[in-house]
């Protein structure tokens, strides 16, 4: 499918209204909220370094350096674990502060679990950033119970660091955001996260909603003339139309693919994001759980994906 071209970005946003400011990141009375990162010594949380400090140097935020331990409990080996952390954060400060023209960077010891710390972080946070696994004997797991609890429950945006530690192109290369679009009004929430972020890469976007028309496997229902299947492809063009639509007139700079699949969207939406820069999904939030309820395929592209993957919650 052809790429959504500038003209057509404006005619679709022309009742947007007014484009929101850049700066909608700020918190209270004016001060900025950081992005945070999490680090445990790992090289996985160096990775994760690497991206918050280019996502800090970008947006033109402040970095939030955290390390959460409770080192307070090892007993003999309490001042071993505190000097390991320290050691930790003083090179994390080190090395973020290697980058060019780079953001303020504050460093901070949190004496909590990790996944309770970062989740009390999001609440001050505009983005949060993680890596895909800890330090120790579970590192052989494909996704930390940190990085998969932060991203259920947090309360902004959450990229979890996925692939070779790719700190994502820098600005004037390009780079590539696959986004997946769902059903309701909440995919816009994750459709404005990847606009943003291809905006201050200079990237573009593919739009990924994906569809199933039940009986397609027989031989009566399936073929490019079928007309179940030609509506079910009418209703998702539609569908990623609604939600590009209300955020494309902000971002006329960036070139869009809205791409309507056919098949599982777990494998749909790792096939598109097997050579992206980021995926990008959205997470519902529901009155009756505590934190975001992750769905079966929110966990498969975060224990799977090979790239980084944006979580964006849901208002």
């Amino acid at each position: 499918m052809p790429r959504t071209t500038p003209a057509r970005r404006q005619r679709a946003g022309a009742c947007c209204g007014q484009p929101m400011s850049g700066k909608a990141v700020a918190g209270v009375a004016g001060v900025e909220r950081p992005v945070v990162v999490g680090v445990d010594g790992s090289d996985a949380g160096m990775h994760a370094l690497d991206w918050a400090a280019e996502e800090a140097r970008l947006r033109g935020l402040p970095l939030r350096i955290v390390h959460a331990s409770l080192w307070e409990r090892y007993g003999e080996g309490a001042a071993e674990e505190k000097k390991a952390e320290e050691r930790v954060l003083s090179d994390a400060v080190e090395r973020a502060a290697r980058w060019a023209g780079g953001p303020q960077v504050t460093a901070q010891a949190v004496p909590e679990e990790p996944a309770v710390a970062l989740t009390v972080e999001s609440r001050a946070a505009a983005l949060l950033v993680v890596g895909h696994r800890g330090r120790g004997e579970l590192a052989s797991l494909l996704l930390g119970t940190v990085s998969l609890t932060v991203a259920g429950r947090a309360h902004c945006p959450v990229i979890v660091v996925r692939g070779e530690g790719r700190t994502g192109p820098p600005p004037g290369r390009g780079g590539r955001i696959v986004v997946g679009v769902g059903e309701g009004a909440g995919s816009e929430t994750t459709v404005a996260f990847a606009y943003g972020e291809a905006a201050l890469r200079r990237g573009e976007i593919e739009a990924v909603h994906v569809w199933r028309c039940p009986g397609s496997d027989l031989a009566e229902e399936s073929g490019p003339h079928n007309k179940r299947r030609e509506e079910h492809i009418r209703r998702a063009s539609d569908t990623l139309e609604a939600a590009l639509a209300p955020v494309a007139c902000e971002h006329p700079e960036v070139p869009v693919t809205p791409r309507p699949a056919e098949g599982n969207p777990r494998d749909v939406l790792l096939a598109a994001a097997a050579d992206a820069d980021l995926l990008v999904v959205g997470a519902e939030r529901h009155r009756h759980t505590r934190g975001l309820q992750l769905g079966p395929v929110n966990h498969a592209v975060l224990h799977h994906a090979r790239c980084p993957v944006a979580v964006v919650p849901h208002a």
